[in-house]
């Protein structure tokens, strides 16, 4: 389901990497504000919509995506599409020699009763019905192989083009949607390559030949049956106008149906917790039947065209049979030209049918394609410059000095200064929405500020490319994300270049081969849809293990025991002290005793550093970190100087009051610091 973003949630932009990968993503759950101010949190409806609304296109613009698609993709198979394109026009002519054998079949053979002339026109016809099969089957395979390859060219080129978008990109194209575009639209454009170039090759051939034949049998019978074409102008116009704007918003619709299904099935424990399973099937199906709307408009028009052509025929075909009629009973036609005639024009009108068909199957892909060519040509707001700086060598410092970053009119972090020493371990620490994950997001430039500098081991982060940028860190959260594949490629993510030695290794020292043995195939057991084969401890230790493999100077940890039990905490904690041996790490805490032994702790409000130091430096500056301390332990099992005041009732005026000053502030000190020996060591 999706909601929009709290107020905490904004300021934060919290969109932290995904483990070890080399292109981090944002998360969906946390929307950042559009350029106008305003939140896109129902970025799947926008999103669809936005597109939706553009005007119908003109001739030039239909000419636009057809040059699109033959620069982009066509013309890189021009000989197979010559060889499909001969095959077409050899197919296409077999229907006017056959009409054409109509006319010494009925005068030779049936009129005048020559048998001898059985022998070639049998052979003639049955030669015609021959190459007729053997060139439909193989411009048939051809077109296929085209319409096949140039749509897995176009998915896999827009599915490059998607990953390479930026943070903001993925906020406001939502999976579902993107997914859509990918899967149905490309099927659509596949449905066009056959339909448009078999028209234009094999039924265009058919129909001008055809015509060919009926004008040399008599060109005044020719023009007759053609006289309702005039007619079908100013109606095919408006149908064809009709089906694209019914099948821009088939499309749409599709899209957020799409988005629907993604959000449904990704948040199956929510939606069965809070019972909403009648509440989703409400939405999914009043999309549905919005859906069924628009599909049969669009396939109503559609069939409108050649229904149309069907009236032009009858038309033509009454006006030749009164008109030609008159002639053949006076003897000045013979009945085979009158056959000829006849068996041309309907033939003839079959292609034309079709033709009339792919206008409408047109004004369909026409739609998909659009949106396509819209994603494919989305420029990317972070890129790698045009000449890279190399990335600083061994473990380096992480300096971030007055960084401001806004989204829209939101300001999220105002005068940032943050330094985290070499080798070192600091630790963000603050409410939620003060700040702490968008300093990832600023270090892998997931987001870019609008003013200050951010430099590691001396390098300006935006001087990197992205890539080499990426590559100098590893990433492991709360939420491990894995793939529906097995365990060993969800750690090895596609390298080809890992030893089965290196990979013991590292699946040792991040525990994972403590439960190796309880899978059904190890190593190469799958791990099901996002992890759901393992446990929370379990998914951990894969993402800690990608991450040592990866073996970065610098470790992100965003809240990565935050979410188990105790004794999987114990073995996740014992195996990030050994993945953050060496490194720089920078720890997102909201646990404070998890970072109670960190180098530095860094405490952040509204966007801003406002204090620093050790565990007990900071208790002893009282302030935000002290407060967050007393009342995270008092959640925990009280503090013992809260307890102690809770127990001894209202205070009485005078002693130990607020207005009692350093009294109470020293007892308490004292109260917390006998917690601190007795329980927290």
């Amino acid at each position: 389901m999706t909601s929009k973003p709290t107020t905490a949630a904004r300021h934060d932009a919290r969109t932290p990497m995904s483990e070890g990968a080399s292109d981090p993503a944002l998360k969906p759950d946390q929307r950042p504000l559009s350029a106008t101010g305003a939140t896109t949190g129902n970025a799947p409806t926008a999103g669809a919509a936005e597109i939706g609304e553009q005007p119908a296109p003109g001739i030039d613009h239909a000419k636009g995506l057809l040059a699109w698609l033959w620069r982009g993709y066509l013309h890189k198979h021009i000989w197979l599409l010559m060889l499909a394109a001969l095959f077409m026009v050899l197919e296409g002519s077999m229907l006017g020699a056959l009409s054409w054998v109509m006319k010494p079949m009925f005068d030779v053979v049936f009129i005048q009763g020559n048998t001898g002339a059985l022998g070639w026109v049998g052979a003639a016809i049955l030669g015609i019905f021959i190459g007729r099969a053997i060139a439909s089957i193989a411009q048939k395979v051809l077109l296929a192989r085209i319409s096949q390859l140039s749509s897995a060219e176009i998915r896999t080129d827009l599915l490059s083009r998607l990953m390479r978008q930026d943070g903001v990109f993925h906020q406001t194209h939502p999976p579902g949607f993107l997914i859509q575009r990918v899967q149905g639209d490309v099927s659509a454009i596949n449905d066009v390559w056959k339909a448009v170039l078999t028209g234009a090759g094999r039924d265009a051939v058919s129909l001008v030949i055809l015509m060919g034949v009926a004008v040399s049998v008599d060109w005044r019978w020719t023009l007759i049956a053609m006289i309702g074409a005039p007619l079908l102008v100013l109606p095919s116009v408006i149908v064809q106008r009709f089906v694209r704007r019914r099948s821009r918003e088939a499309r749409d619709l599709g899209a957020r149906l799409a988005v629907r299904l993604d959000e449904v099935f990704h948040g199956i424990v929510p939606v069965k917790l809070n019972r909403l399973e009648q509440y989703q099937s409400d939405r999914y199906g009043a999309l549905t039947n919005d859906l069924v709307r628009a599909e049969v408009r669009a396939t109503t028009g559609t069939a409108a065209i050649p229904g149309m052509i069907d009236l032009m025929a009858g038309l033509g075909f009454l006006g030749v049979l009164i008109f030609g009629g008159g002639e053949i009973a006076s003897g000045e036609k013979t009945v085979g030209e009158f056959m000829a005639f006849f068996t041309a024009i309907g033939f003839a009108f079959e292609p034309l049918r079709r033709l009339g068909t792919v206008t409408g199957i047109w004004q369909v892909a026409a739609a998909a394609i659009e949106r396509v060519r819209e994603l494919m040509e989305a420029k990317p707001t972070i890129v790698s410059p045009a000449n890279p700086v190399a990335p600083p060598v061994g473990v380096p410092d992480v300096v971030i000095q007055g960084v401001d970053l806004r989204y829209g009119d939101t300001q999220v972090l105002t005068g940032l200064n943050l330094h985290a020493r070499a080798g070192e371990t600091t630790a963000l620490v603050g409410a939620s929405g003060a700040g702490k994950s968008t300093v990832f997001n600023l270090l892998a430039r997931l987001v870019e500020p609008q003013a200050g500098q951010i430099e590691i081991g001396g390098v300006s982060v935006p001087e990197m490319s992205l890539p080499d940028l990426r590559g100098l860190m590893s990433v492991v959260s709360q939420d491990a994300a894995l793939f529906d594949e097995t365990l060993r490629e969800n750690i090895l993510l596609g390298r080809s270049d890992i030893s089965e030695e290196r990979l013991k290794e590292v699946t040792d020292a991040a525990h994972v081969t403590d439960f190796l043995d309880k899978l059904p195939n190890g190593l190469d057991s799958p791990v099901g849809p996002r992890g759901s084969n393992l446990s929370g401890g379990q998914r951990q230790r894969v993402a800690i293990a990608r991450a040592l493999l990866r073996d970065t100077p610098i470790l992100l940890l965003d809240e990565a025991t935050s979410a188990l039990d105790a004794e999987s905490e114990k073995v996740v904690q014992d195996a990030l002290d050994l993945l953050s041996h060496g490194r720089t790490v920078i720890v997102i805490a909201h646990r404070l005793s998890t970072v109670r032994e960190a180098d530095k702790i860094v405490v952040m409000d509204r966007g801003q550093v406002i204090d620093e130091g050790r565990h007990d430096e900071l208790l002893d500056h009282g302030g935000l970190y002290a407060r967050l301390h007393d009342l995270q332990f008092r959640t925990d099992g009280m503090t013992a100087d809260r307890l102690a005041l809770e127990r001894a009732g209202p205070p009485r005026k005078g002693i130990g009051s607020a207005t009692g000053g350093s009294a109470h502030r020293g007892a308490s000190s004292l109260l917390r610091r006998i917690w601190q020996s007795l329980f927290e060591r």
